[in-house]
């Protein structure tokens, strides 16, 4: 197989999407205008929400599983997930006729357990979080002579970027892209394809206020560990990534927090907005725009919904706090 560069380029994301689109469509940009008037400026969504798996991972999964050598082919996938990237990693096995297994931390969310088994994976408990499970899956995989995914791997974010070129390809005149952080494969993958393109789009990162290390190391120009307190599963992140840290400090413009609360909000106002469900990580764009609004006045702003996989008891709990 041949060796990928250490950083994705352009090019890796073009060549991603055969493999992307022999399994998935586009998805939808639209135009909302009365979450414009919210937010003082002209904004769109870009709905990865209606991905089979209900996020924008499903993307990178499909262009990892094409490139498997034959020995990883017999080995299997093996990965950690909150939810949304072991998904992806699961529809991409199942698309390829592999066998996948997923550590999630206890307390996962209990749709994308579901959801994973419904593709097909072999779902693991193990551990209080995300890098819990991580660092335990790994030693398991290579006892198994299996292949571990992590979060961050290059062909995972060209294969996501394919969202970003979409964006561009529908809406060229785009003037600022937010984009929700977890491990960062989506930051990444949107930065390289939209300035890739055009150098002048914006892209702002987001994360939660309460789980800022990805946030606080792209500040700090070093790999800082924090806290994680946020409901928002997917960028529940409490250790860093190098390489998508190594992108995102090159190409993004900023990287903003923004509090638990109004993540909450942004969901309800999504809903009432545009019918769509959002999970706490596909929020986050509305939540830091309204958070911007005088920097994005006159622009032309796409949020990316990056995901929708909210449980019915999270939904419950921000409707019975935002709503009414």
């Amino acid at each position: 197989m041949k060796e990928k560069p250490p950083v994705p380029t352009l090019q890796d994301i073009f060549a991603a999407r055969p493999h992307v689109y022999r399994h998935l469509k586009p998805t939808p940009l639209v135009h909302y205008p009365t979450l414009s008037a919210l937010v003082g400026t002209d904004v769109w969504i870009k709905h990865e929400n209606v991905q089979p798996v209900g996020a924008f991972k499903v993307r990178g999964g499909l262009n990892l599983a094409a490139h498997l050598t034959e020995t990883e082919r017999r080995g299997g996938l093996f990965t950690a997930s909150t939810g949304n990237h072991g998904q992806s990693i699961a529809f991409a096995a199942r698309a390829h006729g592999l066998a996948a297994t997923i550590a999630v931390p206890e307390g996962a969310n209990p749709g994308k357990v579901a959801a994973m088994r419904g593709l097909g994976a072999e779902v693991v408990f193990h551990g209080p979080d995300f890098d819990t499970a991580r660092e335990w899956i790994t030693g398991v995989a290579r006892e198994r002579g299996g292949r571990f995914v992590g979060p961050t791997e290059e062909l995972l974010i060209s294969g996501v970027g394919t969202y970003g070129l979409e964006i561009v390809a529908e809406l060229p005149d785009v003037d600022t892209i937010i984009v929700p952080v977890g491990a960062g494969s989506g930051a990444c993958g949107t930065s390289i394809a939209a300035k890739g393109i055009n150098p002048a789009i914006e892209v702002i990162a987001a994360q939660s206020a309460q789980a800022p290390s990805m946030q606080l190391s792209w500040k700090q120009g070093r790999l800082v560990t924090a806290g994680m307190q946020t409901f928002a599963e997917g960028v529940a992140t409490r250790v860093p990534f190098e390489n998508t840290q190594r992108i995102m400090r090159r190409l993004l413009d900023d990287f903003v927090l923004v509090d638990d609360d109004d993540i909450a909000k942004a969901i309800v106002t999504l809903l009432e907005h545009t019918h769509h469900l959002a999970e706490g990580a596909g929020a986050i764009p509305l939540a830091a725009a309204l958070n911007l609004r005088e920097r994005l006045a006159g622009k032309k702003v796409v949020l990316v919904l990056s995901g929708g996989n909210l449980s019915l008891e999270q939904l419950r709990t921000v409707l019975e706090q935002h709503h009414g």
